[in-house]
């Protein structure tokens, strides 16, 4: 038998709220992004004959704050245009990686050079990405 469109269910009724919380991959990629790069800068270091003590807190510090700042990236690049979407991230990757490059004790220049070349393609990249897969508003 069919039942009227009007009757009661069984079980919850009403509106569902849903909570909104962070998902395992919002802290996870840049808990591990940042790993790899604290553990490559305390690398660095240590062939550069840096002690062990600066050499851990040199690679926990970058860490941390290359950790936080994937994070922020991740929650607020919904919010904005795929350019400045594109553009964040390429930021991010240049300064990451000038870092980096500096660290080997190379000159100022060549480390900018490196960074804004690899930040330059990772913009491109990205830029292409979202654009490209960003859904029509209306």
């Amino acid at each position: 038998m069919s039942t009227h469109a009007a009757m009661p269910t069984r079980g919850r009724s009403g509106p569902r709220v849903q909570t909104r919380g962070h998902s395992a991959l919002s802290w996870a990629i840049p808990v591990v992004l940042g790993g790899a790069y604290g553990l490559y800068a305390s690398f660095i270091l240590r062939n550069n004959g840096a002690t062990g003590y600066r050499q851990f807190w040199y690679g926990l510090i970058t860490a941390v704050v290359l950790a936080v700042l994937c994070f922020a990236v991740g929650r607020v690049q919904h919010r904005m245009i795929p350019l400045v979407r594109g553009l964040a991230y390429g930021v991010l990757t240049s300064a990451a990686i000038g870092l980096l490059v500096g660290l080997t004790g190379s000159s100022v220049l060549r480390s900018s050079m490196l960074g804004l070349s690899v930040g330059l393609g990772m913009f491109i990249t990205a830029f292409y990405l979202f654009y490209t897969h960003e859904q029509q508003r209306t």
